[in-house]
């Protein structure tokens, strides 16, 4: 079987270690770059990057939180280059005032105490359950460091400045799955039932016991989710995932 090319994109002070259970649960499937998102400071910008990183000429996206309004601005840029579509954890508006206000909080935090934000932001990024587990909450700082202040600085930014993409839904004809987490406080699963809503056909999962962190929060559950959005199949029996099964990636 010949391997997908699949760009992952992560999300806000994420690398590819948010994403180190798909890349190895997806390898006998899929040819997968986990994209860089630190450099720069718009979501046109960064979406740029991302498909100058792809390799592939067509390619599967997929987007957690940040990644998915990359992911969605990809497909306004190229929407030939992309066969399969997958938003995680994310959702297709423009940041509210509210938002706004407390990313610039944020960022002014995050010049004088980094250390603070990480601290400020885990309660928010994972379900209460998740708090406690040690893995968890130290890949997520981890990342967080490695992604550091400035390039922080540059994706919140970005978030502030995107576009609402929700007129833009109803142009996207691949494959597509919306993935929700019941528990996830930033991106409530509403938000990713709007989302799945306004793009034809396209399946909305649901990943339950999860927060906003749903590649690291349940692991297997993503994966399996991403192997049948790739393949059709299901990647371990045929209960694993809700949501209805989809042909491959043309």
């Amino acid at each position: 079987m010949k391997k997908i090319p699949v760009v992952l994109l992560p999300g806000l002070l994420e690398d590819a270690d948010g994403f180190a259970h798909q890349v190895a649960g997806l390898a006998d499937v899929a040819e997968i770059v986990v994209a860089d998102l630190t450099q720069s400071d718009t979501i046109e910008g960064l979406a740029r990057d991302a498909l100058a990183q792809a390799g592939a000429p067509r390619i599967a996206i997929a987007g957690h939180s940040m990644g998915g309004y990359v992911a969605l601005e990809i497909m306004r840029q190229a929407p030939e280059r992309v066969s399969a579509l997958a938003l995680l954890n994310t959702n297709a508006r423009p940041d509210s005032t509210e938002s706004t206000e407390n990313r610039r909080r944020l960022m002014a935090l995050a010049e004088r105490d980094f250390e603070a934000v990480i601290t400020t932001l885990l309660p928010r990024v994972v379900a209460p359950a998740h708090l406690g587990d040690a893995a968890i909450t130290a890949t997520i700082a981890q990342m967080a460091h490695a992604v550091g202040r400035e390039a922080f600085a540059r994706q919140q930014k970005a978030i502030i400045g995107r576009i609402d993409s929700r007129p833009h839904l109803a142009k996207i004809r691949c494959p597509t799955l919306v993935l929700a987490a019941r528990d996830d406080a930033i991106m409530p699963p509403a938000l990713l039932e709007e989302l799945a809503q306004g793009i034809a056909g396209a399946t909305l999962a649901m990943v339950e016991a999860s927060g906003h962190s749903a590649p690291l929060e349940q692991p297997e559950a993503v994966t399996d989710a991403l192997h049948l959005w790739l393949t059709g199949e299901p990647r371990r029996g045929p209960d694993v995932v809700a949501g209805t099964r989809r042909p491959p990636p043309a």
